[in-house]
């Protein structure tokens, strides 16, 4: 396994962070312990979860992924080895189940007490921003449309007061951002100039098949030390090419339809492409999506997820795969040509 830290801080994190989201859906408690000790064994002391899981949303199955994390943690006493991070929910429609609030005082105490529950631990390593409060684009939306109803103020300021309370009783240590847009992290840098913690994460889709972020966040990242922390970095099963010939029955977007943003036209040009690549250079499709997320020099921490140990293997195999220079050209090429067919 490689190591780096996380930005501005000297907590010691895998570059491949084990995802956690089908556990108590597509997972039983069981697999996910299996993965656990298969990922721990191997190398990787970071998990990522969310208050949300497991996915799809789901009132009967919310919290499950963090309490089968947390019966982990209490069977192995390896809590001090790991480093946890988990979300809290923005305003949505989808999450009413939850609250259907925002990011307030109230909010954040609700979330974080029950997350520290069902991970059974006394503090959260990384705390995250599920999505943002305002109207922007992100879960698959491409280009930014404003609503002049929006009832939204900036509380970029206040919503870092309420973090650093719990930072100063001792429940998170470090905080973060997911499905941020280069305004958001912006703004939040902005503030923490100002006296306030810093964000020093943003978890972003990012793959082969959607780049979006290179646009104009990785400037922001770089420029402000941010690190990337990418989900999805095989488009929801697509850049494994299982879907080029026919549609499993048992896979993800399979049995959940919502999540078929990976799946259009352009995507299955895409991949096949890549496909290609993979084939002439005697490597697989699968491990060479991962291996060029994990070599991006603003990524801090790869964010994988299996629903099996074989794929598990094969996911954290990837770290020790580097892409020539002549593979890399080649891949740009399709990028260019096909450039993020699914944001």
């Amino acid at each position: 396994m490689k190591y780096t830290t996380l930005p501005d801080t000297d907590i010691k994190v895998s570059k491949i962070c084990l995802g956690s989201m089908t556990w108590g859906e597509q997972n039983t408690e069981v697999q996910g312990h299996e993965q656990l000790d298969y990922a721990i064994a191997h190398g990787v002391n970071f998990i990522d979860t969310a208050e949300l899981y497991s996915v799809p949303a789901n009132k009967n199955t919310q919290g499950s992924t963090e309490k089968i994390i947390g019966s982990w943690l209490h069977k192995t006493g390896k809590r001090e080895e790991l480093v946890i991070a988990t979300k809290i929910v923005g305003p949505r429609d989808f999450v009413k189940h939850i609250r259907t609030g925002g990011f307030t005082k109230d909010e954040f105490t609700d979330a974080i007490h029950k997350s520290l529950k069902r991970l059974q631990t006394d503090y959260i390593d990384l705390y995250q921003l599920h999505w943002p409060e305002r109207n922007t684009n992100f879960f698959g939306v491409r280009g930014y449309l404003h609503d002049h109803e929006e009832q939204w103020r900036d509380n970029f300021n206040e919503v870092l007061g309420y973090l650093q309370e719990f930072i100063k009783e001792g429940k998170i240590r470090q905080i973060g951002l997911s499905n941020e847009t280069p305004y958001g992290v912006m703004r939040y840098a902005e503030e923490a100039r100002n006296g306030m913690p810093k964000m020093i994460t943003v978890q972003n889709p990012y793959s082969l098949l959607n780049r979006k972020d290179e646009v104009g966040l990785t400037e922001v990242l770089h420029r402000e030390n941010i690190g990337h922390l990418p989900y999805s970095p095989l488009g929801f099963g697509q850049l494994t090419g299982k879907y080029l010939e026919e549609t499993p029955k048992n896979a993800r977007v399979t049995l959940f339809p919502q999540f078929s943003r990976y799946h259009n036209k352009k995507s299955f040009e895409a991949t096949r492409a890549y496909n290609q690549i993979a084939k002439n250079h005697g490597i697989g499709l699968t491990q060479m999506a991962l291996a060029f997320v994990n070599q991006q020099p603003f990524v801090t921490s790869t964010i994988i997820g299996a629903t099996s140990l074989k794929q598990l293997k094969e996911n954290i195999g990837s770290i020790d795969i580097i892409l020539s220079d002549a593979i890399m050209k080649e891949i740009e090429a399709v990028h260019e040509n096909n450039p993020n067919p699914a944001p």
